[in-house]
């Protein structure tokens, strides 16, 4: 690469100069880049030197925007058939956050460090959830422009999100009190779809979309088991589960395959064969199964946060929300002594990571309690300390 000074007059007279870097990229296209100080046409020409040997190196004229990138990448994401729901939250984080944030960006000047930089200021104005899900949607309209040759490389790969001390991400599941109150609870409700319900979302560790889009063809009465091959989505469209990992086979205690078996007989008849149809014989919104049918089980049982309005008079609402229940399951076969792999199969989890990350603790926390216990036993039988 050559780097000389460029000097010019224009029209008014006026005299001008730069540093050009002249150089060939990686298909032998000679290419041109100016600079105002020969300091950075010098940084510059290093790491382009060094992309063009390694074969992904992208010149400014030929790249696009990340506004443009990301305008192809959902019109990508649209064809491919996804939920509209789905759609719907992809352009808002374009139109919200990443196009704000860096959509004026040519993909071709766009580095780890810059990326770092705008997940950082996701950080502190997002909830981290939200930053890691930008930052994912980032990548894959990176992704998606490499693959259509707008860009070499996707430097945002090398970004990860900063990860937390697991004590204050830690998932804290149902008290095991609060359980048992909602069971009996639901046990004595008139209500048979409430109680089956409930009792289906707090052993199988369904996600709530998987309880409102359950049909009957699911369920093996005889086996013992509940099929996850579909889902509800917000508003109500029947569908598969986002990822492949949401296709599994759960196993069911006896006291929810009895619970089943007699709601079958009561069921509502309806056109999809819903296990929890609504009155119109639809889905069940995710509102109405948390007020008609979780909300009242855990205010009978008494599992509400109590809050005291202005006038002196106190309010109830149900302690947990849908989701709850799921952790609730998590944490009983973690307690009958099921491995990490087996609980991330059962959850739908799409890696073993997310399995760790969320019930890590739990793990350890059994692990020691088996520790504990063979240190008991030690002590009471060898004599040992």
């Amino acid at each position: 690469m050559a780097i000389r000074k460029r000097a010019w007059t224009l029209p008014d007279g006026t005299a001008k100069q730069a540093w050009l870097v002249d150089y060939r990229d990686q298909a032998g296209k000679r290419r041109a880049k100016q600079f105002a100080r020969k300091r950075d046409a010098e940084e510059w020409a290093i790491t382009a030197k060094a992309e063009v040997q390694r074969g992904v190196h992208t010149p400014d004229r030929t790249s696009v925007t990340i506004a443009k990138a990301s305008e192809l990448w959902l019109d990508t994401v649209r064809k491919n058939g996804r939920e509209p729901t789905t759609v719907a939250a992809y352009e808002q984080q374009v139109r919200l956050h990443i196009v704000p944030a860096c959509g004026a960006t040519k993909l071709s000047q766009l580095t780890a460090p810059k990326v770092r930089t705008i997940l950082d200021s996701w950080r502190g104005s997002v909830s981290r959830p939200m930053a890691t899900r930008l930052l994912r949607t980032l990548k894959a309209i990176i992704s998606d422009a490499q693959e259509r040759g707008l860009v070499a490389q996707n430097v945002a790969l090398a970004v990860k999100m900063p990860r937390e001390t697991r004590e204050k991400g830690k998932v804290t599941p149902p008290a095991k009190a609060d359980l048992r109150a909602i069971l009996k609870a639901a046990a004595a409700q008139t209500s048979l779809k409430a109680q089956t319900f409930v009792e289906l979302a707090v052993f199988s560790g369904m996600r709530a979309s998987e309880l409102r889009g359950l049909p009957w063809r699911n369920v093996d009465l005889k086996a013992g088991t509940v099929t996850v091959d579909q889902r509800a989505d917000a508003a109500g469209v029947i569908g598969p589960p986002k990822s492949t990992a949401g296709f599994r086979t759960i196993p069911l205690p006896p006291r929810v395959i009895k619970l089943l078996k007699a709601w079958k007989l009561a069921c509502p008849a309806n056109d999809l064969e819903l296990v929890f149809p609504s009155d119109q014989g639809k889905p069940l919104s995710h509102r109405v199964a948390t007020i008609n049918l979780v909300g009242p089980i855990q205010i009978a049982a008494r599992v509400v946060t109590t809050t005291i309005d202005e006038e002196g008079d106190p309010s109830f609402e149900p302690r947990y929300g849908l989701h709850a229940f799921r952790h609730a399951a998590a944490s009983l076969w973690i307690e009958q002594g099921l491995n990490a792999k087996r609980v991330q199969v059962l959850m739908g989890h799409s890696s073993i990571q997310v399995t760790f990350d969320t019930y890590g603790h739990l793990f350890e926390q059994q692990e020691k309690d088996r520790d504990d216990a063979a240190a008991i036993e030690r002590a009471l039988f060898t004599g040992a300390t």
